[in-house]
Formats: structure tokens, C-alpha cells, sequence
């Protein structure tokens, strides 16, 4: 039994994407240059993963004093010190670098011994102390792990499809990534490990809309050998568009509920996945199609079929 509300859509729709292509291409540029903006005036949170510090999860007999908790972290020596409830009003998180002079783990337990005598009943639940040397090979590992992804894809469409298919995909991967960094950015989420798992996700999805993308664009190239790239482009595009709206309308509702009984700790994760379903499902449509119409790409030697009419009755 199918959810009811499938039976609205229409099995293919009547779309001019090509048309509209120009205006999305603008419409890109302007959130790239504001994200550029961002990164030159914000940059990103870094977590204590990239910048080394420590890292508390405590919980109060009562309501977590948000307030007391700052300013008794910051007069035990906790720079940068932060503190954010957790969805549990009885719990918070607290985040602090210590002196450059002082040893970290030395550092992370006298502020425990200052809470405890401040707080008296504080369970201290997670400890994680990253120094700044790990903190910088994690940095490393973290973005180097996105550039090897981006290079094993680009090999994957181009072995799979054409050169221009792999250039247009990994173009809008790239595209998709600087988005959703320049949405951390505005944002103020906080950027740590957590994140980069979160943009491979994001990757691996975007991917995964180009490559049901070109299956179905090589599809009709190979039936419609003599019609116009644009038409066929548009074509794939208005067959497949129910799909797209279900798949992605669906991973979007399994993660609302991430959303809003995650708490503030899932948040940073759900809103990049999210985000990251709506930019990759855009740019398959807006970026890498583009891309392989200016470029046009090599037709197969099967016989051509005509391309009927978008009114025409089966």
C-alpha cells in the first residue's frame, strides 16, 4: 500500500529546467560570494577537535545554572570557555581551551575539582581532553578524507559515464560542499569531526542524485539520438522528478525528528544532512547538467527514436 499522497504526483512532469538554468547559475553565484563572505568575516567555529581544549558533559542535581557554570569555568583558567545546555534541562556541556603553559589533562582536572567544590552533587558524565598537536592531524586527516572522496568519485563517473558527466558531478559536489560550509559559517554551528562526517554524508548523497541523474540522461541519449541535448536534458529531468521528490522528502522526515528531540548537540549534524539533501538534489538539476550541456557530450551508435511532444498521448 503506497502513501496516499504519491498518488498526487504526476508521473512526469512539464518543466523548462534548461530555461531556468541561467537564473539558478546567478542565483549560485550569489550564495557562493555570500559564503565567501562569511568564511573572510566569521570563518568556522572550530571545535576543540581542530583547536585542541576539553571537552565536559556534566549534570546538576537541578536545573544546569547555565551562568554560574561559565563564570566558575573561566575563573578556574577555562579559555574560551563555553557552555551550552543540553536537551535535558539537568545537563550541559562545557568546552574551554587551558593555558599554553599549563598541561591539558592537568588543566581539564583542576576545573573538574573547582566544579565539584563550586556544585557540590555535579556528575561529571564525558571527559575529552585533544591537545593541539592531535587536533591538527585531525584537521588534516578530516579534510584530506573529503579531497579522496571527491578524487574516487570523479574516477567513478568518468569510468562509468564521460569525462564531462565526472567533471559536472564533481563540480557540484564542490559547489554543494561550499555551501553547506558557508551555512555552518552564518550559522555559528560548531565545526569538529562530527561535521566532516556529516559533509561526507553530504557528499555521498549528492553523488548518489548525480549518478540517477546521468542513468537516466544516457537512458533517453540512447533512444532520442537526433533531439537537442537541451530537450532530452529536460526530458530526464521531468520523468524523474516524482522520484526525486519522494527519496528526498523522505530522508528529509526521517531526520525533522533528529531535528527536534535531538537537542542542541544533533543539531549542528541534522541541519548539514538537511541542508545538504536540498543543495545536492539542486545542484544535480542546476550544476552538473549544465555543465554537460555547454560541453555536449558523445551520442551511442543505436537507432534514434523521435522525442514526443510533452502533450502527446502514448
Amino acid at each position: 500500500m503506497r502513501w496516499p499522497l504519491i498518488r498526487l504526483l504526476p508521473r512526469e512532469f512539464h518543466f523548462n529546467f534548461v530555461g531556468l538554468a541561467p537564473y539558478a547559475a546567478a542565483f549560485s553565484a550569489i550564495l557562493i560570494v555570500l559564503s565567501g563572505v562569511s568564511f573572510l568575516t566569521k570563518g568556522l567555529n572550530l571545535g576543540i577537535d581542530f583547536v585542541g581544549g576539553s571537552l565536559i558533559e556534566v549534570r546538576t542535581p537541578g536545573p544546569a545554572p547555565i551562568a554560574e557554570l561559565r563564570t566558575t569555568l573561566a575563573a578556574a583558567g577555562g579559555e574560551d570557555a563555553k557552555v551550552q545546555g543540553l536537551g535535558d534541562s539537568h545537563g550541559a556541556m562545557l568546552s574551554f581551551r587551558t593555558a599554553e603553559n599549563v598541561n591539558a589533562v592537568a588543566g581539564a582536572t583542576k576545573i573538574q575539582n573547582e566544579l565539584a567544590k563550586a556544585f557540590p552533587g555535579i556528575q561529571f558524565k564525558k571527559v575529552e581532553v585533544v591537545g593541539p598537536k592531535v587536533s591538527g592531524e585531525l584537521m588534516q586527516s578530516g579534510f584530506m578524507a573529503l579531497g579522496i572522496a571527491l578524487a574516487l568519485m570523479l574516477a567513478y563517473i568518468w569510468f562509468r559515464f564521460q569525462l564531462q558527466f565526472g567533471l559536472g558531478a564533481v563540480v557540484a559536489v564542490f559547489h554543494d560542499v561550499l555551501l553547506t560550509l558557508g551555512v555552518l559559517s552564518v550559522t555559528g554551528f560548531e565545526f569538529s569531526m562530527t561535521s566532516i562526517a556529516a559533509l561526507l554524508t553530504v557528499i555521498g548523497y549528492s553523488m548518489n542524485e548525480k549518478v540517477i541523474t546521468f542513468d537516466r540522461l544516457r537512458e533517453n541519449l540512447r533512444k532520442y539520438k537526433t533531439t537537442p541535448l537541451a530537450e532530452v536534458i529536460n526530458k530526464s529531468e521531468n520523468e524523474r522528478l516524482s522520484r526525486t521528490l519522494i527519496t528526498g522528502s523522505t530522508a528529509i522526515l526521517a531526520l525533522s525528528g533528529a531535528l527536534v528531540l535531538g537537542g542542541v548537540v544533533l543539531r549542528p549534524l541534522v541541519v548539514t544532512m538537511v541542508f545538504g539533501i536540498i543543495i545536492g538534489t539542486y545542484s544535480s538539476i542546476y550544476v552538473a547538467l549544465p555543465i554537460i550541456l555547454l560541453w555536449g557530450v558523445k551520442r551511442g551508435d543505436e537507432p534514434a527514436e523521435p522525442l514526443k511532444p510533452a502533450n502527446a498521448r502514448p
